[in-house]
């Protein structure tokens, strides 16, 4: 499986924006092949480049042409995003199933224009159609949130091993003692406001403290932050 198999294809698109943005939505994901049928903006433009924000690789090399045939002669499978299910005899596919694409094989993936989507006759040169599962009552989406939800469906199924989120090394994790500490800390300042005041309840209300300060995994700094906070508010005013 590789990242360059994968294209997106925006058909008519209207919206400068709409353009920008979905060159960033790919980038995000690392997907680098855009191509636009017919684009009504003149391409390329200030504001596509201004809302591709640093995608600017992907629209300097972004392919345009005249009509949708043309656009296929470098793809093997194509999936028509649509809203709607199509009276047509192709193959229905949901995110879920798009696992079941061989994406060894070049696969591009079509968005219709803003206004009207896709016609019948676009939908007719694709193996398959995919609907974005969304509010029954209003199932329009903006067109890079659409391509967005399908680059990161996509790039999942190709890395398959998620990136594991690592805490910066300048970040100490407080030891229990330093919990500890603090929270005798806390519980000595709050014996002298006298908050206890029901000594049937004294223990569990400190278990529950105990409980809270645990589970919050602080930092060494944010124990110290939290013990100012606490000797501050027992300073007289």
């Amino acid at each position: 499986m590789n990242f360059n198999n994968i294209s997106f294809i925006l058909h008519k698109p209207q919206l400068s924006e709409n353009i920008g943005l979905c060159a960033r939505g790919m980038k995000n994901f690392g997907f680098k092949n855009l191509l636009l049928i017919d684009p009504k903006p003149t391409f390329p433009n200030d504001k596509i480049l201004a809302t591709s924000v640093g995608a600017k690789d992907v629209i300097e090399k972004t392919k345009v042409y005249t009509n949708l045939e043309n656009s296929l002669n470098k793809t093997d499978v194509l999936v028509a995003t649509s809203a709607r299910f199509r009276n047509k005899n192709i193959n229905h596919i949901s995110l879920e199933d798009l696992k079941k694409i061989n994406l060894k094989k070049r696969v591009a993936f079509l968005f219709g224009s803003e206004a009207s989507g896709l016609s019948n006759n676009e939908v007719s040169y694709a193996d398959y159609t995919l609907q974005i599962p969304s509010n029954k009552n209003f199932r329009s989406l903006n067109l890079s949130h659409s391509l967005v939800i399908v680059a990161q469906k996509i790039s999942n199924l190709i890395s398959k091993n998620k990136i594991n989120f690592q805490m910066s090394k300048k970040i100490q994790k407080a030891t229990k003692n330093e919990i500890s500490n603090l929270l005798n800390f806390c519980l000595s300042n709050l014996e002298n406001q006298n908050f206890f005041k029901q000594q049937a309840k004294k223990p569990i209300m400190i278990e529950n403290l105990r409980s809270i300060f645990y589970k919050m995994e602080l930092s060494q700094k944010e124990i110290r932050i939290l013990s100012s906070v606490f000797a501050g508010l027992t300073k007289k005013p």
